[in-house]
């Protein structure tokens, strides 16, 4: 995730440690803490182009996988977003944080996330709105090539839905935050706390951040045919099939992302 000389994992990361930045990042978490207190089972993953704003913290999941693309103290698992070393179906859910915003090709990032992610599992898709404020003020500034903002690929909340169903997974609801960016101090500052604290209760679609939260349905034709295939077979006496060779990564219940042997390459 690198723009010829701008590192944006960094870059982003700057601009959550501003004020305003700070501001957006607590309502996300607030946001995120609520949907979260529904998500339930054994894996959770977040991916993104941050490296220090877990926003699983309050999730009933004991196990928490924190990728990056990049090192970074809170992350436990370096991969790229469009090619996770994670099995097909085995994580309960997902938090995309930015992971489309930045991505070359945000449609197959979505779609790896959609293949990690198990039946009725749970995504949360947080980006940057373009027809926000601050979407329109990112636009103007990506002019140039030195700005983060140049990198942004943009998706908006009603692009992302028509890819989700493509994917088979239903949208239950989006969330829109910080309508009016916090550029300004003193009274007129308060005001504008206020006035956006009046639009995330309203919810209205003029926020800086979208959060929509999706579910991945179940097949209901193909996977009680490889059920009933599986049964037949054993009746039959067939001779077991040997295992199809493992993913490089697969999560533990332990808690550990467990490695394995010989598949480094991935990286």
């Amino acid at each position: 995730m690198m723009g010829n000389n701008i590192d944006i994992l960094t870059e982003l990361e700057s601009w959550y440690a501003r004020d305003n930045g700070q501001q957006l990042l607590s309502s996300t978490r607030q946001a995120v803490d609520t949907i979260l207190d529904t998500a339930f089972g054994y894996h959770l993953l977040q991916t993104g182009s941050t490296r220090c704003h877990p926003l699983f913290v309050s999730s009933p999941i004991n196990h928490r996988i924190y990728a990056a693309e990049q090192a970074g103290e809170q992350i436990n698992l370096l991969a790229r977003a469009d090619e996770l070393p994670l099995e097909s179906d085995s994580v309960d859910a997902v938090i995309a944080h930015h992971t489309l915003d930045f991505a070359d090709d945000p449609h197959q990032v979505l779609r790896e996330i959609q293949r990690v992610l198990t039946p009725q599992g749970q995504l949360l898709v947080i980006g940057f709105n373009p027809y926000s404020l601050q979407g329109i003020n990112s636009q103007l500034r990506g002019i140039s090539r030195n700005s983060l903002w140049h990198w942004h690929t943009p998706v908006s909340e009603n692009r992302l839905t028509d890819w989700l169903h493509l994917l088979g997974c239903e949208v239950q609801d989006c969330i829109y935050l910080a309508g009016v960016p916090l550029f300004v101090r003193g009274a007129i500052r308060r005001c504008v706390i206020r006035v956006n604290a009046w639009g995330n209760r309203h919810n209205l679609p003029i926020g800086s951040v979208y959060i929509l939260h999706a579910v991945k349905q179940v097949s209901a034709i193909r996977r009680p045919h490889r059920q009933w295939r599986w049964r037949r077979e054993r009746l039959i006496g067939l001779v077991p099939k040997p295992a199809p060779s493992p993913t490089p990564y697969r999560p533990g219940r332990s808690g550990v992302v467990q490695q394995i042997p010989g598949r480094e390459d991935r990286f």
